[in-house]
């Protein structure tokens, strides 16, 4: 009786319907409307993510808080303290506080934390929340016609 919720890695209307066929009764997306019009991220951020490629990200700072990460100047910081065997406390003071808002609110993109989801590729464009919205519903709603067409029941 309790809804389960999906979230992490749902950006298309083709993933929301996945899940939902394995059993979600709703979904969580966040990545996806970073790079919408409305979003407080500065657009310099947007931008970035809009530029983003497959293999661009990586999932980072376990011993902290675990976090994927657009590669950057303060990514190769982190990784340069890995391949040094850096302990948690030396981490906490390279991450700092207020890294991710130097990034994602502020446009550093050098020495800021710039957090994103793995779908941050499949994002091509800064938009309205609507459009991103009405793509992703389009999606889901033609696809799951496709199936219920060829006698698939979910």
């Amino acid at each position: 009786k309790i809804p389960v919720i999906a979230a992490g890695g749902i950006g298309t209307g083709r993933t929301m319907l996945a899940v939902m066929a394995l059993g979600a009764d709703g979904v969580q997306i966040g990545s996806r409307f970073v790079a919408a019009t409305e979003s407080s991220a500065h657009l310099n951020f947007k931008n970035r993510v809009v530029g983003t490629n497959e293999g661009d990200t990586s999932l980072t700072l376990k011993e902290v808080t675990p976090v994927r990460l657009i590669k950057n100047e303060f990514y190769n910081k982190i990784q340069e303290a890995y391949n040094h065997h850096a302990t948690t406390e030396t981490l906490k003071e390279i991450l700092g506080r207020g890294r991710a808002k130097k990034g994602m609110f502020e446009g550093d993109m050098m020495e800021g934390e710039l957090e994103i989801g793995q779908i941050a590729s499949l994002i091509k464009e800064v938009k309205p929340a609507a459009d991103i919205m009405d793509e992703i519903l389009g999606e889901f709603h033609e696809i799951r016609r496709q199936l219920i067409s060829n006698n698939y029941d979910f």
